[in-house]
């Protein structure tokens, strides 16, 4: 079984490649996403949602951050993301990876600011 902090730098991984489907697999069956911009969402819906907005994605680890006894473990990274519109957005993402007993990811929180993505997310969705 991997760590949880194994886990997460594997997320951050597959969340810049694009593998969602191996980015799944780290969540439990019923996995949920809680996103400022896609709202809260199966693991499942939300990455298939969010791949289909993404032609590119690079992230920059800034820190991880973890409490002794605790099912949570927080990710701080740089998130420079081209939608299919090929714009680019830029900014600072926690996210808040809640684990299950197994080290699978239960829940995730994304907290950024959404000033600029939610408007180029809308421009999509016109």
């Amino acid at each position: 079984m991997m760590s949880k902090k194994e886990v997460a730098l594997k997320y951050l991984d597959l969340l810049e490649k694009g593998n969602t489907k191996e980015l799944l697999k780290l969540f439990t069956k019923n996995g949920l996403v809680d996103s400022p911009v896609y709202g809260v969402l199966n693991a499942n819906k939300f990455y298939v949602e969010l791949s289909n907005d993404t032609i590119n994605s690079k992230l920059r680890l800034k820190g991880i951050f973890e409490e002794n006894d605790s099912n949570k473990l927080a990710l701080y990274f740089e998130y420079k993301w081209t939608m299919k519109n090929n714009k680019l957005v830029e900014f600072d993402v926690v996210d808040i990876l809640e684990f299950d007993d197994y080290n699978s990811i239960n829940r995730l929180k994304i907290i950024y600011d959404t000033v600029k993505s939610r408007e180029m997310v809308d421009e999509l969705r016109k």
